[in-house]
Order: structure tokens, then sequence, then C-alpha cells
């Protein structure tokens, strides 16, 4: 590094933002034998550690167990009672560290990376400045690269008087302190339904507003209305066609009233908003390298951000919006810091389709679970979007409560599964499982699909008996009929 008492700290590589995707970027170009910084304005960590992935699972898992636990015999007597709400959120709050990182910042210094605490901001080619806490600024130099990993912040509708009720995102409704007595969710996405499953086990009385039709659009349709019909049995007040209008709150901390089109009115104690993301690039530089702030940085396969002179920018994880999900993103980091590391050694990059330096499975094989009751666990195309792109396919539905294995993990077991053939090339292309326990189903169905492996050879593979893998055989019944 240069000592010059004006001269930027330089490094081979410079990563903004210490989330799961930043520290996977620096962990491989470290590994790599770059000479890697890290520059981060709140927790090590990220987004996923302490406000996303992390504390919402810790919060549906013993919903989820309950839920099991009260359709077994043997178990069902003892589990009709309430969960005890404190001891969840005290678990939630280990699983955060309470929300401090000093693990993962002696991770960090564990693989040689350099943490600059601050706001980092791009400042030109290859340049970064970053303002400290103590009102100072940092100023680096990248030798070979910047790859900028900031991820998404919750995107809040423009709605008059919004911001002066106070409402929850999804950081405060994976945080909450206390179980409010009601509470109002809008949205069908994700978030809304894994924190309406959450907080309604935890005993809020939960009213899930949804503007449209159905549940969680960007799967097949069946899914969301079996996670739909779940939630009402849980006791959930579950409203389509809910488009708010207006919103307002008693005092500082007062009840919410909420006014919806059509005249309809909800109350609340608390009212979470789960519309959506935006990209958290609204004061990171971008227009000193000729982006728009605020915007999605778009990348090539091997992460680069297009329309940035001189190939040295990338953007990985959700700031791209190929594919918002921290495991996604933390495999665009694997292939980010591989590529990286070619181009500084002036190695050959192999940017073939699956190839080691190209992120591949963001079009083709994207996987993700939601843990609702009953979990949705999906990956590649569904029915619909392989239709859109002209493939010629035989789609095949099973029952999964005719499982052997489904029907002995908890008794009234309802759910489905589909897979989705592409009859030319003789593999799947997507795969759904809706029901109890189907997450860890997923990586099989992900393994097919990213592999490309044929159906006649999936005969081979013998699925263990009474499990619910043994769908995979139903499945493969169905396809030969």
């Amino acid at each position: 590094m240069n000592d010059a008492p004006d001269a930027p700290r330089t490094y081979d590589v410079i990563v903004i933002g210490a989330g799961p995707v930043g520290e996977n970027v620096a962990d491989r170009t470290r590994a790599a034998g770059l000479s890697t910084v890290v520059v981060e304005s709140e927790l090590v960590g990220g987004e996923c550690s302490y406000w996303a992935c992390m504390p919402s699972k810790a919060l549906l898992r013993p919903a989820l167990a309950h839920a099991d636990a009260r359709r077994l015999p043997g178990l069902s007597r003892a589990a009709q009672g309430p969960l005890d709400a404190a001891a969840v959120l005290a678990r939630r709050d280990d699983f955060t560290s309470h929300w401090k990182d000093d693990g993962q910042v002696d991770w960090l210094r564990s693989v040689d990376v350099e943490l600059v605490r601050g706001h980092g901001r791009l400042a030109g080619e290859r340049r970064v400045e970053v303002d400290t806490s103590d009102g100072g600024t940092v100023r680096l130099a990248a030798r070979h690269a910047v790859a900028v990993c900031t991820g998404t912040t919750a995107a809040l509708p423009p709605m008059p008087g919004l911001d002066e009720i106070n409402p929850w995102t999804s950081r405060d409704a994976t945080s909450a302190k206390e179980v409010p007595r009601r509470l109002a969710v809008v949205g069908g996405g994700v978030v809304a339904v894994e924190m309406a499953t959450a907080w309604q086990a935890l005993g809020s009385q939960v009213t899930l507003l949804v503007r449209g039709s159905g549940l969680l659009d960007r799967v097949e349709p069946f899914a969301g209305e079996m996670v739909a019909d779940g939630l009402r049995e849980a006791g959930v007040d579950v409203r389509f066609g809910a488009n708010v209008a207006s919103v307002e709150r008693d005092g500082a901390a007062g009840e919410v009233r909420i006014g919806l089109e059509g005249g309809a009115r909800v109350s609340a104690d608390e009212v979470l908003f789960a519309t959506g993301r935006a990209p958290h690039t609204g004061d990171v530089g971008l227009e000193t390298v000729g982006l728009k702030p605020g915007g999605w940085m778009p990348v090539d396969d091997t992460l680069r951000v297009t329309g940035v002179d001189g190939g040295w920018l990338y953007a990985v994880g959700d700031v791209n919006h190929r594919a918002l999900l921290t495991h996604e993103g933390k495999y665009q980091a694997r292939i980010a810091g591989a590529v990286i590391a070619a181009r500084a050694k002036g190695e050959p990059v192999d940017d073939a389709a699956w190839g080691r330096h190209v992120a591949t499975a963001d079009h083709a094989a994207v996987p993700q679970v939601v843990f609702t009751d009953p979990e949705v666990a999906a990956v590649g195309l569904s029915a619909a979007e392989a239709e859109q792109a002209g493939l010629r396919t035989k789609v095949v539905d099973y029952d999964l409560a005719q499982v052997a294995g489904a029907s002995l993990y908890r008794d009234g077991y309802r759910g489905r599964a589909r897979m989705v053939v592409d009859l030319d090339r003789g593999h799947l292309v997507g795969v759904t499982f809706v029901g109890p326990g189907v997450g860890e189903l997923l990586h099989s169905a992900t393994v097919a699909v990213a592999a490309e492996v044929p159906v006649e050879r999936l005969w081979h593979a013998v699925p263990s008996y009474p499990t619910i893998s043994e769908i995979w055989l139903r499945l493969l019944e169905a396809y030969r009929q």
C-alpha cells in the first residue's frame, strides 16, 4: 500500500458491502492471493444475518414444528397450548448474536481480509471513498476490481401519511421485541406470508391484505392457493383484492387504521408493509461512473457491470436484480471471486454456459423455499414460464399425501408436487413441491435441473422407503403413463 499522507490505500480488490455476498467475494479473491478490503456501514454479516434469513427462520421454525406436533397422535395433546413467545424471541436473538458482529469480524480477520467501517461510495474509476463515523474520509484504490454488494432495502409505496405512522418493514418484523395483539400485513409475497405465519403462531391476530387475487405469484399458482388455505386454517384473515388507500395512527404508538379502496377499514396495533425491495444504490456513487443512482446494476453472466468502461466494476447479489435470494447471491459471489482472480492474473475465462466463471444457474436453476405451513420449494421454470419460453413440455402432477413418507410425517398431510419436463431435451426444467417438510427435498430437484439429468437416468436414482423423497418415483411413474 502507498503510505503517502494523501494517497489512497491501494488493494487488488475493494468490496462495498459486508453481507454474505460481499464476504464471499472477499473470501474467494483473498483465497486466490489478491489483497482485499471490505467496506461496511452497518453490521458485518449484513441483512441476512441480522434482519432477514436467520431471524425470520428462527421465528418460523417453532411455528412449523408446533403445527406438525399438533397433527401427530402422542404429541397433539401436549402441543395444544400456545408457543412460548418469549422463548422464541430469545432464541431469535441468539441467532442474530444479539445484533453484534464480533464473530463475523473475527472471521474476516481469519481469512486476512481488511475491514473499513463507514459509508462507501464509488469515486471514479477503481476509486472508493469511505465516510467514517468520526467524520473522516478513507480513500481506497483498486488495482483490479471493485465489487458493489450493497443489496436492497424495503420498498414502501408512495402513500400520503405512511411515514408518519411508523410502519413495520421486514427489519421490524424480524427484530420486534414484543408480540403485537393485532398485526396487519400488506403484501402477498414471501416476506408477507412468512411473517404472517410467524406472528400468528406467536399470538398476534394477523390480517393479510393482498392487492391481487393470489399469493406467491412467482411460483406455480397451486402453491399460493395451498399457502392461503394454510394461513386461514391457522387463523389468519386473508383478504384478496384489498388495495390500501390510506393509513393513520392514533398518536406515536396508538392504533393503526387502514382504509381500503371500496370503504372497508382494518384496525391493527402494527402494520407491516411487505411490498417489495429496492436496490440499495441511491448513495453509492454510481453517477461517478456514468450510472443512474438508485437503479439496479445490470451485469453480464460474469457479474461484470455493463456500460462501464474498463471492465473493473462488478455488482454481485440482490443489487443486480438477477435473483434476490441470499444463497443465489453467495453463488454469484463465488463466481465473481473466481473471475476477478482469473482476469487479474491474465488467465483464461471460462464463460460458456455452466462454465467456471459464469452464473448460469441464475437463469435456469434458481431454488427457493418459502417457510410457511405448508412449505413451498421450487427450482427452475414453472409450467407457464416454460410455455412462454417456447419449450415443448410435459407437466406431471402428483398428490404428495399419497406418498407413504408424507402420511407418516403427520396426520392429515396435504401437499402437491409438479415436475416440468422438456420433451425435446429429455430432462427437467422445473420442479415444485408444496407440503410440510418439503424444503429438504429441494436440493435433489436442484441437482436434477442444474445437471440436466436425463429423465431416463432418474429412474435409476432409487428413493429410500418410506420417505417423502419417494415422490420422485411417483412423478416418474406418472410421466411414463
